[in-house]
């Protein structure tokens, strides 16, 4: 702890002007790895949702709790959408804002898709900006009232599989280091995954793993990306949810991961619904999915009994 807590202090002088009211910031200030010129162009549209596709400049965008109500803790949050689109409102900021209000800043991450022609190797991508969004956000925790020990993340549907996969590969450089915020840990504190994609085999969401490893992946790449197969004891405590009915995802895939987190001895919970089927976001209508929220409210205070 005391290494972070001197880390983020000698970072200040780095990242320090990124005060509160600059609320959405490059994840990449100067190169942006994996990235090639097109004529590509981002698309947000909105048809009941805000969607953005074709991300070309990845942010983050920050939502500070009020003063008076902060409690020093933090989530990334990663939209889903298949790997093709962000669903950026619904399970993004709508999110922040929820978290916002019970003293936690949220960090919403705009990331790249891997369905992008400005892009190489894609399948790398999303990774590439998790990992520099986290070491990011904890690069900042002293200038965003943030404790650096108490970062956590939040992925829904792809967003989820993206979240696991920070919290599995965290470790890995995925990336050619650009300043000293790239020395910072990328480990997230602990994970909540929505409905979440998890792995690339038998039980996937097809969509997804079309989108992150095209339609032919080889053999190694398919395990690489399937994330129960790289839990080890490091993992972050996890919160699962999913429902039963979900057919789009199947809820085997939180049963995975949960079953590889029991088997190395990481904390976890998981909550089955009988149903609410696929994107449901915070739940709001229905009487049961609604509580879902509050109960990862509690399973993150019991973490400071637990640890």
């Amino acid at each position: 702890m005391t290494k972070i807590v001197i880390g983020c202090f000698l970072l200040f002088l780095e990242v320090g002007l990124l005060t509160a009211q600059d609320t959405i910031l490059p994840i990449w200030p100067k190169e942006i790895p994996n990235r090639i010129d097109t004529d590509e162009r981002e698309v947000k549209e909105y048809s009941e949702i805000l969607r953005y596709r074709l991300v070309q400049e990845p942010t983050i965008q920050v939502f500070l709790p009020a003063k008076r109500s902060a409690n020093g803790k933090a989530m990334l949050i990663f939209p889903g959408g298949g790997y093709q689109f962000l669903a950026y409102d619904w399970e993004g900021t709508d999110v922040a804002k929820f978290l916002n209000a019970q003293g936690i800043t949220a960090i919403v991450v705009k990331s790249r898709l891997p369905n992008s022609k400005s892009l190489i190797e894609a399948h790398n991508v999303p990774l590439q900006d998790a990992q520099r969004a986290m070491r990011m956000t904890r690069a900042n925790a002293t200038t965003w009232n943030i404790n650096p020990n108490e970062i956590g993340i939040i992925g829904f549907s792809a967003g989820g599989h993206l979240a696991a996969t920070l919290g599995t590969h965290f470790n890995e450089e995925v990336y050619a280091k650009q300043d000293r915020i790239d020395d910072v840990s990328a480990r997230p504190d602990f994970m909540a995954l929505v409905y979440p994609v998890i792995t690339m085999k038998e039980k996937t969401h097809q969509g997804s793993k079309n989108s992150l490893l095209g339609k032919n992946p080889s053999q190694e790449r398919v395990e690489y990306f399937s994330n129960e197969m790289k839990v080890s004891a490091n993992t972050p405590p996890t919160f699962l949810i999913h429902a039963t009915d979900d057919t789009a995802v199947p809820v085997e895939n939180s049963l995975l991961f949960y079953n590889a987190l029991r088997e190395n001895k990481v904390l976890a919970s998981l909550f089955i619904y009988p149903d609410g089927g696929h994107g449901f976001g915070l739940g709001l209508h229905n009487e049961f999915l609604k509580e879902w929220p509050n109960q990862l409210l509690t399973w993150i205070g019991s973490l400071e009994t637990k640890q």
